[in-house]
């Protein structure tokens, strides 16, 4: 599914980061493709053999490399795995860990001594995100106590950073602005993003040849069992957020017995019918609505923004501005497709509502610059973006069948965007190589687990989150025997674990800490909307 820059609560402090398979219900049979059974019986051997190899070596942690402007408190070293599991003797690859050693201090409490409880491994989702700046979130005071009993480990996930990287284009044109965005895209132009589509599926397959195919979500799932046994835990303690989710729940569902606790941020929807050409078909509509949310709380404060007192004066304004983009890029380097990338971000998260809103008044004022400032391309951080976008075409490409028939995705996104035109057509964008990949397709695995099965988990999710629907959520409960799903309600911030959310906060730490659930669900009062900031008389 389509990712902005990664901002999970758990990230804030690294940003301030139809396919023929079972019926959603249909219980896997054992040995039938899909089931845990017969999924990679080699596979399920390969990842023993790399688990205990790893377990034998362990990570030698010490300084990280200076590219990754880490400080001096964050450790790093590196895991060694399979780049095939079928073959464990085969080539290996090696994934870049990061640790902050457990403080075994309560901060909260006079600095008494806190047992250490192992690892706690995060993933920060995309697919593409980095998570090795994860340990520092342990500066946050939200995140004191879990940093006194836990070694906050973040890592790169395959193919991301440094941890055999991937990439499908020179980053040097990486970034291509200014740029259209057509919510209603003409035949010619739909033409033109099918032909850019083949030459970028095209790009990854000759700059990563047949290793290509071993990037997706199975072998993340597989990888993360090696990095459990290299930190020398029996069991894992594990947080993902958003896509980090998906591929936790396939560990889950693989590795059940190595579980210790889970806790699932911003789940996406595990169906495998829905993996993910259909994923992000709900994606597009959830993102409509969160875009409805914005466009109000905007208008609410139009004595401060000016830019309309209603919903429909707000998308005024900002076609006006887009339009006015098309004709003249905003430092030559802004037109509308950065314009709808900077404030598709604000439908992730409503950190940025004043910011986006004030740069939109602020250019309609003919004051440019703090439009360009947020919505330009930022040059040094074209490699890095670069990166995370093959990975994330690379392995949501790999992890399940799409549609190959351009009429399809025609079909079902016109119909889509007539009703919810803001994000659809550009996540078809984002999306589009799946139709033309070279590389062959795994079966969705069929996340299932049976109760007494799973240790409890723990599901924590926004109501109205657009990059990962509440349904998602909602299936992952129904999915994970014995989980628990918090939710935080009216709300819609993309990850809420760690955040400003005293009672999800509450919940998160009486699980990690305690091993104590609520009942089988829960709610949170939402938090509390973003104050208006006034642009510059």
């Amino acid at each position: 599914m389509r990712a902005a820059a990664l901002h999970t609560a758990a990230g804030a402090l690294l940003l301030s980061m139809l396919t023929a398979v079972p019926a959603a219900g249909t219980p896997a049979i054992p040995g039938s493709p899909g089931s845990p059974a017969a999924t990679g019986i080699a596979e399920r051997h390969g990842t023993a053999v790399a688990a205990a190899r790893a377990a034998a070596t362990g990570i030698d942690f010490g300084a990280c490399p200076d590219a990754e402007d880490l400080p001096a408190g964050i450790r790093c070293g590196t895991v060694t795995v399979p780049l095939d599991y079928a073959h464990p003797d085969g080539r290996q690859i090696e994934l870049t860990v990061s640790r902050v050693e457990a403080t075994g201090k309560d901060s909260r409490a006079g600095e008494r001594p806190v047992p250490r409880q192992g690892a706690l491994v995060f993933n920060p989702g995309g697919p593409g995100g980095s998570g090795l700046y994860f340990p520092l979130i342990g500066l946050l005071p939200e995140w004191k106590r879990l940093g006194a009993a836990y070694d906050l480990v973040g890592y790169d996930a395959r193919g991301v950073g440094r941890s055999a990287p991937l990439s499908c284009e020179d980053p040097g044109h990486f970034f291509k602005g200014p740029a259209p965005a057509p919510t209603h895209p003409s035949e010619a132009y739909k033409r033109e993003r099918i032909t850019r589509a083949k030459a970028y599926a095209r790009g990854c397959a000759e700059r990563s040849g047949d290793a290509l195919r071993h990037y997706h979500s199975l072998n993340n799932a597989r990888d993360l069992d090696v990095l459990r046994a290299a930190l020398g835990e029996d069991r894992l303690t594990f947080m993902g957020a958003s896509y980090g989710t998906y591929f936790g729940a396939l560990y889950a569902t693989l590795f059940p017995s190595h579980v210790r606790r889970m806790v699932f941020d911003a789940p996406v929807d595990p169906d495998p019918e829905h993996v993910w050409y259909r994923d992000n078909l709900a994606q597009s509509a959830a993102f409509e609505a969160r875009w409805a949310d914005f466009r109000d709380w905007v208008a609410r404060h139009d004595d401060v923004y000016g830019l309309g007192g209603t919903p429909e004066e707000v998308q005024r304004s900002y076609e006006r501005a887009r339009d006015r983009l098309a004709a003249e890029p905003a430092g030559g380097t802004v037109g509308p497709a950065q314009l709808q990338g900077a404030f598709l971000q604000a439908t992730y998260y409503d950190d940025y509502w004043p910011h986006r809103a004030e740069a939109l008044s602020e250019y309609l004022r003919g004051r440019p610059e703090q439009l360009v400032a947020q919505a330009g391309p930022v040059g040094q951080a074209a490699a890095e973006a670069e990166n995370g976008r093959a990975v994330y075409t690379a392995v949501e490409c790999n992890d399940a069948p799409w549609p190959t028939d351009w009429r399809l995705w025609d079909r079902d996104n016109t119909r889509l965007a007539r009703v919810a035109p803001f994000e659809t057509w550009d996540n078809v964008w984002a999306n589009l190589p799946c139709a033309y990949w070279p590389a062959p397709r795994q079966r969705p695995l069929d996340v299932r687990t049976a109760p007494g099965e799973l240790p409890p988990t723990l599901i924590l999710a926004a109501e109205r989150d657009a990059a990962a629907p509440y349904e998602g959520a909602l299936e992952m409960h129904r999915r994970l025997a014995g989980s628990v799903l918090v939710t935080e309600r009216d709300a819609g911030t993309h990850g809420i674990a760690g955040g400003p959310n005293r009672c999800v906060d509450g919940h998160l730490e009486a699980y990690l800490l305690e091993g104590r659930l609520p009942v089988r669900r829960a709610a949170c009062a939402g938090r509390a909307e973003p104050e208006p900031r006034a642009p510059a008389k």
